[in-house]
């Protein structure tokens, strides 16, 4: 059973940092793309960022050079280090889980045989 834990959200002032974990199992890790995607409130959920097994990183153009995406094949880990933010990142954080292909479509959940994806968690930034 594939299971995705994300974790790290909590509230932030403007201009603060952040970094989100998230954990998996049931799954080779090293083998997938990984993205990590959010959802404000009314809003439709949006791809953040997705990252190869190799290190490869596509960013959505409002979060690029403030949010980082990485991970950890070893402690089987997707990290998103967040800096800078601003209220308009607040949102609930969802961590994925990309099986069948090497490479990431962007940021989009669309073009995989399937999708793993985390309960969410919370990022609120304060102004």
């Amino acid at each position: 059973q594939v299971q995705v834990v994300e974790s790290g959200g909590t509230s932030v002032q403007e201009g603060g940092s952040l970094t989100l974990s998230c954990t998996t199992s049931g799954l080779t890790f090293r083998d997938h793309c990984m993205g990590w995607f959010r959802q404000a409130p009314g809003k439709e959920r949006e791809g953040v960022a997705c990252i190869n097994w190799s290190g490869a990183s596509p960013y959505i153009p409002s979060v690029k050079g403030r949010f980082t995406i990485s991970r950890d094949n070893a402690k089987k880990t997707l990290y998103l280090r967040m800096t800078s933010l601003k209220p308009e990142d607040t949102a609930t954080y969802f961590c994925a889980i990309h099986v069948g292909r090497e490479i990431c479509n962007g940021v989009s959940a669309d073009g995989y045989q399937k999708t793993y994806w985390g309960q969410g968690t919370q990022v609120t930034v304060s102004s």
